[in-house]
């Protein structure tokens, strides 16, 4: 970790406002190197009484009042005209001011990537930055990227999603040279639209130190065939919800069926600390926190609905990258690709075929 440590957070983003965020904020001065401070963005009046619940904040955070609360079905164009002043943007702008190492918001994710990306700007020749999602798997943890920024992506991009991907991973989880995969409808070759044909042909040839392992389908998510999946963020949204609701079935189906009757009740107190070690691996919250790549800056998008635990993690996942050099590296990298034997010339952002905000 830095050793001055600074976080700016939203604390009104969510479902349930600084209840949620602020008690996140508590746990995670449980792991974070002595000194870490935190800069809580949003309504006085509203933080005061949890605050109050919370005495240990006192030493390490620093309350900024803002104007207003960006909603969270607010469209991203009226974030940027009219969230001036609101807690995200201040969040975002102590950032940009060098203030703080890292952002954290569980807010309107489309107002959140619009205004980081006003007041941070791209990296390289990056007109969107890219979602990613840490996803349990059988093997420990796969970054799926994107998952939810960007609809429609073309060959470039897709190759650039590869390259942050992998370095994402590297910061995050600490593996040396990260297995990269193509989300397709098959593993040959000749499958897929082609623009993930070519992303793939551009992948095989790259000088990149990538781990290329070619097209992946959708099971080797969960498998953890490979560390790093990248798709668009169309199907990549989808796939993380689907998989969010399938572990909200398990775990329902798995109290009701344990509750059920007497003996049903005696098998779960015999299996209680294995069924707690599941309950928690399907979980969301341990995994939550889901950076936007590409921005110049580490900002980090939580989940909406995440519990205090969740947005703790959130927290973790922003010092863990600011403890790293992932922006300066993955600048490096990007610059490479650009300048990389093959790669194609990148079309005007205007006309690039990347566009749209579908997580919320």
């Amino acid at each position: 970790m830095p050793d001055r440590l600074v976080i700016s957070v939203d604390a009104m983003g969510g479902d349930h406002g600084p209840d949620v965020t602020l008690s996140g904020v508590a746990r995670a001065t449980k792991f974070l190197v002595p000194g870490a401070r935190f800069l809580l963005h949003g309504d006085a009046a509203r933080m005061e009484p949890v605050l109050a619940r919370l005495p240990a904040l006192a030493s390490v955070c620093e309350v900024r009042p803002a104007e207003s609360v960006i909603p969270m079905d607010a469209k991203p164009a009226h974030a940027m005209r009219r969230g001036k002043g609101s807690s995200m943007w201040n969040a975002v702008e102590c950032l940009r001011a060098e203030e703080a190492q890292a952002v954290v918001s569980a807010g309107n994710t489309g107002a959140l990537m619009a205004i980081s990306r006003l007041l941070l700007r791209m990296t390289g020749d990056m007109d969107r930055p890219a979602l990613v999602a840490n996803w349990p798997t059988l093997r420990g943890v796969t970054s799926v990227l994107d998952v939810g920024a960007n609809i429609v992506c073309d060959a470039d991009r897709l190759v650039e999603f590869a390259i942050m991907g992998a370095a994402f991973h590297r910061a995050i989880h600490k593996t040396a040279r990260p297995s990269v995969g193509l989300l397709n409808v098959g593993t040959e070759t000749e499958k897929g639209h082609d623009d993930v044909r070519e992303a793939d042909r551009r992948l095989r040839a790259s000088e990149f130190a990538l781990d290329y392992h070619g097209f992946v389908e959708g099971d080797d998510i969960a498998k953890g065939t490979v560390d790093v999946i990248v798709t668009d963020g169309f199907t990549g949204n989808v796939a993380l919800k689907t998989a969010e609701g399938l572990a909200r079935f398990f775990t329902t189906t798995l109290r009701t069926t344990f509750t059920a009757d007497a003996m049903s009740k005696l098998g779960a107190l015999i299996a209680r600390r294995s069924l707690k070690r599941m309950s928690e691996r399907l979980d969301p919250g341990s995994i939550n926190g889901g950076p936007f790549l590409g921005l110049n800056g580490i900002v980090i998008k939580s989940h909406g609905g995440a519990d205090a635990r969740g947005f703790a993690n959130a927290i973790r996942v922003a010092a863990e990258l600011a403890a790293s050099d992932f922006v300066r590296q993955l600048d490096d990298d990007l610059s490479k690709h650009l300048k990389a034997p093959g790669a194609s010339a990148t079309a005007p952002a205007a006309s690039r075929p990347s566009e749209g905000i579908v997580a919320a």
